[in-house]
């Protein structure tokens, strides 16, 4: 796997993946920025989240659960100073689908979690990282949360 990152102006920089999509980042004006992309440590949070969602995902079709939509929001804090790692996460999962099982779901982010996410352990070494999540059905709309 490889990436490319190629400073435009100021503090605003171009990321190409291996596989050929490209992604701004940019700072904020504080810090010589014009605030036209995303931060850095902005994009960890995104490709834990996508990293994970993938998983949950994947998990569950396999499970032949018809999933209609996941969304993971995640939140984050930092240390004060330099560096300024994460310290926690916390990742909320909201999946809805047609009678979904809520111990499949839960299953799934385990998994997810335990196993699969790379971005999530990797960050995990760092940052105490939590889980919550939502199952809602299509069906009933009824809600299964942890």
């Amino acid at each position: 796997m490889k990436a490319r990152i190629k400073w435009v102006d100021g503090m605003m920089f171009v990321g190409e993946s291996g596989s050929g999509h490209a992604v701004v980042m940019d700072g904020a004006p504080e810090y010589g920025g014009r605030n036209l992309g995303i931060r850095p440590m902005e994009m960890l949070l995104i490709g834990l989240g996508g990293c994970t969602a993938f998983d949950v995902v994947q998990i569950l079709r396999k499970s032949r659960e018809q999933v209609s939509d996941c969304e993971v929001e995640v939140s984050a804090e930092r240390a004060e100073t330099d560096p300024k790692v994460f310290t926690a996460i916390h990742v909320d999962y909201r999946v809805k689908g047609r009678n979904l099982a809520p111990a499949k779901v839960e299953r799934a982010i385990e998994l997810s979690k335990e196993k699969y996410c790379s971005a999530s352990i990797m960050l995990g070494a760092v940052a105490k990282i939590t889980h919550s999540w939502t199952a809602l059905d299509e069906a009933t709309e009824a809600e299964a949360a942890s």
